[in-house]
């Protein structure tokens, strides 16, 4: 195995905010031996791990759709490629098409996963809201037009503004508060759409009648599906994703309590992503 990064749901056991997560579900790695029978891959090959287990049977993978399988589980991913599926996957199930305007709540990693979707698969304005300095500059740097902070202006107000007035097609909400829900429902234009990503940590309280009266719509998100991994490597390779920034720090195995779990709890406004060296030649 190559290196692990460390996702922000990996000290959810620690901090007790969510059910737990497996450990080093964003892994990639190098083909060191292969059994008989195998001609896909070979000694040396570089690869990605897709972590998601599914049993191939229930109805949701029948249809196509193991993301969603009835009795799923959740193992391991390609440092940095699972968590642009995730984004990808997000944006590919929206309304959004290219030329269209989106709103993103949150930038942090799957924020910025988003935003290097949105960006790779067209043109189209692309808002942010974030309070952290870092992220800001990650998020502009990565392709959005506009951040706005939150505590300091009404994001709402700049949406419309920047969008004739009616507010933005889709907003994607990688934050997972009931300030940001609020947010994201006035944001959206009539029958625009709001797309969940986040893991909640908290129940929140929504208003069906804020989306009947506009016909708006409210969409979840789980992880991504198979051929969202491939169309992010694809992505990578032509150069419409560089993710490599998004990777804050690198630490070593025996590092990951201190310089990787506490870093995400204490210091989680400046970390997007902490690589582990956990195999030779990382």
């Amino acid at each position: 195995m190559g290196g692990p990064s460390l996702c922000p749901t990996t000290p959810h056991p620690i901090t007790g905010e969510q059910v737990p997560l497996t450990f080093g579900h964003e892994f990639s790695g190098i083909v060191e031996e292969v059994g008989q029978g195998v001609s896909k891959f070979k000694p040396g090959d570089r690869v990605c791990v897709q972590p998601i287990i599914y049993d191939g049977t229930c109805g949701a993978c029948q249809e196509g759709f193991i993301n969603c399988c009835y009795s799923n589980g959740f193992v391991g991913l390609s440092a940095m490629v699972e968590p642009l599926a995730v984004g990808w996957h997000a944006v590919n199930i929206s309304p959004w098409k290219p030329g269209m305007s989106a709103l993103v709540l949150g930038g942090g990693p799957i924020g910025l996963s988003v935003i290097q979707a949105l960006r790779a698969r067209g043109d189209g304005q692309i808002i942010v809201s974030e309070l952290s300095a870092k992220r800001k500059d990650f998020a502009k740097q990565f392709g959005a037009d506009v951040i706005v902070d939150p505590t300091k202006e009404d994001v709402v107000k700049r949406c419309r503004e920047l969008c004739d007035g009616q507010g933005v097609h889709v907003v994607y909400d990688c934050a997972g508060v009931q300030a940001g829900l609020d947010t994201a429902v006035e944001a959206v234009r009539a029958r625009g759409a709001v797309v969940n990503i986040a893991i909640w940590e908290k129940p929140c309280t929504i208003t069906p009648n804020q989306f009947c009266f506009k016909e708006r719509s409210y969409l979840g998100v789980a992880t991504y599906q198979a051929g969202d991994f491939q169309a992010v490597l694809d992505a990578i390779s032509s150069g419409r994703m560089k993710p490599e920034a998004m990777i804050t720090k690198k630490i070593k195995l025996d590092e990951v309590v201190e310089e990787g779990f506490s870093a995400l709890i204490k210091d989680k406004e400046n970390q997007v992503k902490i690589l582990v060296a956990a195999g030779k030649g990382v």
